[in-house]
């Protein structure tokens, strides 16, 4: 699995680069949003990966927080690479984030291949997207993991809130301390 990629620009195009490392150059797939990022002559990009019967194809973005998006949004059924592109053209990690906070479907129907029904389901099944920058959103990123964690052994969402409210650490203290309290409950 490939999940970075540095060298030099060959040729850039609004939406993908290909990027000579070492004398092999490869075609990597981007949004806008890096294709108007990249003005140096060298680049580094973090990369999905993704490989089909005909296909091996390299997506690349300068922010780790932009890639955390496009994987996000693949996961979600009916979403493939070309609309999660389109996605990450459309919005920041940070204002897709408000967008999705916001339940706001006529701001995501804007987004290319997007209609109100798929709009409505990215909507409903990402209700946890949270962006990483601050030691906030990196608890709020913990405790949606061990929330997430907890569900898979069978406890009901609101019982694990509950159990998980105030509670701070990193992903494993939280289920430690969520399966602590469910027990008792």
């Amino acid at each position: 699995m490939i999940v970075g990629i540095e060298g030099s620009v060959e040729r850039k195009e609004l939406t993908f680069v290909h990027i000579n490392v070492n004398g092999l150059i490869y075609e990597v797939h981007i949004s806008i949003n890096t294709s108007n990022s990249i003005c140096e002559s060298r680049v580094k990009l973090f990369t999905t990966q993704i490989i089909r019967e005909d296909s091996n194809l390299l997506f690349g973005f300068m922010e780790l927080n932009e890639k955390k998006m496009f994987d996000t949004v693949l996961k979600i059924n009916g979403v493939g690479p070309k609309v999660g592109l389109a996605i990450c053209s459309t919005f920041t990690p940070s204002t897709f984030s408000k967008v999705v906070a916001s339940k706001d479907v006529g701001m995501l129907k804007r987004v290319p291949g997007i209609g109100p029904k798929a709009a409505s389901r990215i909507l409903v099944e990402l209700a946890d997207f949270i962006v990483d920058g601050n030691d906030d959103s990196q608890n709020a990123g913990a405790l949606g993991e061990a929330v997430m964690a907890l569900e898979s052994l069978g406890f009901k969402k609101d019982v694990i809130e509950k159990a998980l409210r105030g509670a701070t650490g990193d992903t494993a203290t939280l289920v430690k301390e969520g399966l602590k309290k469910l027990q008792r409950l």
